[in-house]
């Protein structure tokens, strides 16, 4: 090997290593600035930072991109190795086609994500029938939900894109919740038991007053109780109690259950507990 020739293998050698540190750089320059203008902008500018994480998450993915292609067309060598990749295209496509169809569909599907916007980052949200949590990240392949244990569950995008997603976070909405409970089908006096239930709820200090205009104007009242079913044993009342947010309404829901079920025994309103009647007969009628 001629010193020419050692010399400008040397040379690519450590252009490519400039390359690749000069991107491993602006990577973390950029996303650096990013995050923080994504900060700045959800708390001063009240921004929603789902686009801006997502695009935070493709820096790395664009970068690299970019230097690999300037190291491919700067050094003739690998610029001839690439021009011979080109000319198989056919069959290059075919194996990047059928190794990488899931990759680019959870990509997809996040851009789709982050335009259509079914959730946000930091949203309460439930995927399907089996995961619920809050909306930690975006990334180009999957969404990061964390759920009540503080566990992270990480989804595929083209699974989550696929899904029912309830969202529990809208902006601006107030959540219903719905407390129910049985009263004894004996109970007389049912516009009692309907005025504790209210009167527990007003009490408590995470509900709101949803009513509209018109509703005031009506004087209607601010917690809506109704008579909804019958059991065998039973009467079933349910009150309509509006709070801010999913986590009060976790805790206004588990403290009404103990009031209310408390004030009920206080006031002798019985709540039933399932009876079964069994009949005996006498085994000398069996004998005859």
């Amino acid at each position: 090997m001629g010193l020419t020739e050692f010399d400008a293998r040397y040379g690519h050698f450590v252009f490519i290593l400039v390359v690749l540190a000069f991107s491993f750089l602006v990577a973390l320059i950029l996303k650096f600035m990013i995050g923080r203008f994504v900060r700045i902008s959800s708390t001063k500018l009240k921004v929603d930072p789902t686009k801006l994480k997502f695009f935070k998450n493709a820096v790395d993915f664009i970068v690299y991109l970019t230097a690999a292609i300037v190291i491919f067309k700067s050094i003739p060598s690998l610029n001839s190795l690439g021009n011979g990749l080109l000319a198989s295209a056919g069959v290059l496509a075919a194996i990047v086609g059928l190794a990488s169809q899931s990759a680019f569909s959870n990509i997809i599907s996040g851009v789709f994500l982050v335009i259509f916007r079914p959730f946000s980052v930091g949203d309460r949200v439930k995927v399907g029938q089996l995961y619920t949590g809050d909306v930690e990240d975006i990334t180009l392949r999957h969404t990061v939900i964390r759920d009540f244990e503080n566990k992270r569950i990480v989804i595929p995008n083209t699974v989550i894109s696929n899904e029912t997603i309830l969202n529990a976070s809208l902006p601006g909405e107030y959540l219903c919740v719905f407390v129910e409970f049985n009263i004894a089908l004996h109970t007389k006096d049912i516009d009692k038991a309907i005025s504790i239930m209210q009167r527990e709820a007003l009490a408590h200090p995470l509900h709101v007053d949803n009513r509209t205009p018109e509703e005031k104007r009506k004087n209607e009242p601010v917690v809506v109780v109704r008579l909804i079913n019958f059991t065998d044993s039973a009467m079933t009342l349910r009150a309509w109690v509006w709070t801010t947010d999913p986590t009060n309404a976790f805790i206004l829901k588990c403290d009404l259950l103990k009031s209310i079920k408390q004030a009920f025994d206080k006031e002798g309103i019985e709540v039933p507990y399932p009876h079964r009647m069994v009949f005996l007969q006498n085994q000398n009628e069996l004998r005859s």
